[in-house]
């Protein structure tokens, strides 16, 4: 045994260094001063219990250790064995004395361990049942969650077996079937569902259940006893056991009754009339494509054009709403005759008061026919419109022929232009297409839509007609006639266009054209013949005369061409001199103040309006018509034919008014109307129609 050390900072220095030792060897945590300078405390603690303090302070080192968590597997063996061997080196003890502070220490580490394990597992049995405790009443929470939001739930819900019955349901599910659990319980999701949607909900859950498919959405309807249908989002989930195997499957019900309700009404407006409810024009075409497919050999179609005629009187002397009325039941009047009168047959409202009958496979026009026939005899019958009995009366344009000869385009314009066709031969009558008449009245209509840009294009042009002095035989004045240089027509005369434009309202626009170019050319005319000059003659159509721009316009025109206001002659229409829309009296006075020469045309036409003209500053009276033809005859004029010419020359003579005769042939009609008092005249007699230049070589050579 080494030499003891005795007490002073040599000992104190021993006790650290001895302590390092123990550190090092034992817990391998050089480095660590505060657990160095424990250790050294713990080691001047011991030896005072060697000393003469009583062993079990030992006690206390040993708790001490555990305290600071020395507690590794061989932490007490081998501090127990260097304290062994380094306490005789630092004090004389009795061996028996330090075996006694050794094992206390022994017994007090060994004590201070098993309470800290003891105390350990106890926290730890703590925490183990504070969460389990946790644990359970999360689950509880939980589940009383999931209760509350199936129980709360808007949606209905179901909990169903794979075979689709039904075991559990919420309050949502029985208030949206209006089913109490004795009627959902035990059947099946299948049985709540309408027949035509049972197959695509089966297929479907045999997919989730073979696993195709982990989910799955269908929109159903379910009929009730009393017969309103409920409409369903159904979704379906399926659930696994912990084995990942197919247990049951949870179904989703969400009431889509109203927003269907709603797609369907949208559906609706879009397909059908707002005021009648018949098919629109969607629908129609729709239905026209079907009813055009060649789905056997021969098959035929019918189309049926109804306007009604004079519908704009109702409105305008009852008001729309009476006029809405009679068109509501005119259409369902429609619509059941020709449910019953022909198989299929849809009726459409094309727009104002056209309706259009549709007869796929038709038998033949004789049927057709007789079908139109029932559905006027429906229309027409007086029908009760508030206080007033009305009847209606229609045209209607018939189209009947095999499908694979037509389209829909050219069956709906067929029938268009019949229609027209029946409207202008007399109104309330059906006519039967005829392909030579409605190629005609297509060219029409395509002279119609083309006139405007023909203005644009200068297709235009004006010729004229001499008109020619009977008793001197001199060309003194010069009738205008618009002439169209058509592309595909060829050239046009005004008496194929100039209707046409007047229907439309472009009349005003051509005739202000047309005074335009004819000032234009009289004006060199007066330039190159001087007082020898013709006057030009322009027709007004009514709906020209009634123009309030008119007076503005002629005067704008005189001013920027320079034509003399005397050399230029307007022929106005008879019926527009008394027109109850415009003030036709103020118009003539202020053209008759500027100098115009105004002739009347038609005149003779209505004996009753002959004496209003005396108040006109009237210049010229012109006849015209079929009654003059029979002058050109060599046998002479027909009794009636002279009485008219005689009663018009007559009626002008007690005017004032000098005669112009239009459409004189030959020279025996000339003089046989001169006779009788006709002064000027123009036609075929006089010439045909010269161009402008042409017209001053022919009064330079009469001038010769």
């Amino acid at each position: 045994m080494p030499d003891t050390v005795d007490a002073g900072p040599e000992h104190d220095e021993a006790v650290k260094e001895w302590a390092r030792r123990i550190i090092h060897t034992s817990y391998v945590a050089m480095g660590r001063p505060e657990l160095e300078a424990f250790l050294a405390e713990r080691l001047g603690e011991l030896l005072a219990a060697l000393d003469s303090g009583p062993p079990d302070a030992a006690a206390d080192v040993g708790r001490h250790l555990v305290d600071v968590h020395l507690t590794n597997s061989q932490a007490l063996a081998r501090t127990l064995r260097h304290l062994a061997t380094v306490l005789p080196t630092l004090r004389e003890v009795d061996p028996v004395r330090l075996h006694e502070v050794l094992s206390e220490l022994a017994a007090g580490y060994a004590g201070a361990l098993r309470e800290q394990t003891l105390t350990e597992q106890a926290l730890i049995q703590r925490a183990v049942s504070a969460a389990r405790d946790a644990a359970e009443e999360a689950l509880r929470a939980s589940e009383a969650r999931s209760r509350a939001v199936v129980t709360s739930s808007a949606l209905g819900i179901a909990v169903v077996r794979l075979d689709g019955v039904i075991e559990e349901v919420n309050t949502a599910l029985r208030r949206i079937f209006r089913r109490g659990d004795d009627e959902l319980l035990g059947r099946t999701i299948f049985e709540l569902a309408d027949e035509a949607w049972t197959k695509e909900l089966e297929a479907a859950n045999d997919r989730l259940v073979g696993g195709s498919d982990d989910h799955y959405q269908l929109d159903t309807r379910f009929t009730a006893p009393d017969g309103s249908h409920v409409w369903t989002q159904l979704s379906a989930a399926l659930v696994r056991d912990a084995r990942g195997e197919p247990e049951y499957q949870v179904v989703l019900y969400e009431d889509i009754t109203d927003r269907h309700m709603l797609q369907e009404n949208f559906r609706r407006q879009a397909v059908h009339d707002p005021l009648t409810g018949l098919a629109n024009r969607t629908q129609l075409q729709t239905s026209l494509d079907s009813a055009l497919e060649e789905t056997q050999p021969g098959r035929r179609v019918g189309l049926c054009y109804f306007d009604l005629d004079g519908f704009k009187a109702v409105n305008d002397s009852l008001g729309h709403q009476i006029g809405d009325q009679l068109l509501r039941t005119v259409a369902q009047r429609l619509q059941a005759a020709a449910q019953r009168a022909a198989k299929g047959a849809l009726a459409a409202r094309m727009g104002g008061d056209e309706f259009v009958v549709l007869v796929p496979d038709s038998t033949g026009a004789t049927h057709l026919i007789a079908v139109v026939e029932e559905m006027l005899r429906e229309v027409t019958s007086p029908a009760r419109i508030g206080s007033h009995e009305l009847s209606a009366s229609a045209s209607v344009g018939i189209v009947e022929r095999p499908v694979a000869e037509t389209d829909a385009e050219s069956l709906l314009r067929d029938a268009d232009v019949t229609l027209y066709r029946a409207k202008q031969d007399g109104r309330a009558q059906w006519v039967l297409y005829d392909p030579e008449r409605n190629a005609a009245a297509l060219d029409r209509f395509r002279l119609s839509a083309e006139l405007p840009a023909a203005i644009e294009q200068y297709e235009l042009f004006v010729e004229y007609r001499p008109i020619v002095e009977l008793a001197t035989g001199r060309c003194i004045s010069a009738a205008a006639s618009i002439r169209w240089d058509h592309p595909k027509f060829g050239e046009l005369g005004e008496e194929s266009f100039l209707g046409l434009a007047e229907e439309t309202g472009l009349i005003t626009r051509l005739g202000t054209w047309a005074l335009e170019q004819v000032c234009e050319q009289a004006a060199r005319w007066v330039q190159q013949l001087g007082e020898a000059a013709p006057v030009a003659a322009v027709r007004l159509s009514p709906r020209h005369v009634r123009d309030p721009e008119l007076v503005g316009d002629v005067q704008r025109i005189l001013r920027d061409t320079g034509l003399p206001p005397r050399y230029l002659a307007l022929g106005l229409p008879e019926s527009a001199l008394f027109d109850p829309q415009g003030d036709p009296e103020d118009m003539l006075e202020i053209f008759a103040d500027m100098g115009l020469r105004l002739c009347v045309y038609e005149f003779g036409e209505d004996y009753a309006r002959m004496s209003r003209l005396k108040d006109l500053p009237l210049g010229m009276a012109r006849i015209e018509g079929p009654h003059l033809d029979s002058f050109a005859d060599p046998s002479g004029p027909t009794p009636l034919d002279e009485h008219l010419v005689v009663a018009a020359c007559g009626a002008a003579k007690l005017l004032g008014l000098p005669v112009s005769a239009a459409g004189v042939r030959d020279e025996r009609q000339a003089h046989r109307l001169r006779d009788l008092g006709v002064s000027l005249a123009l036609g075929p007699f006089t010439g045909g129609l010269v161009s402008a230049v042409e017209l001053v070589e022919l009064v330079l050579e009469q001038s010769a």
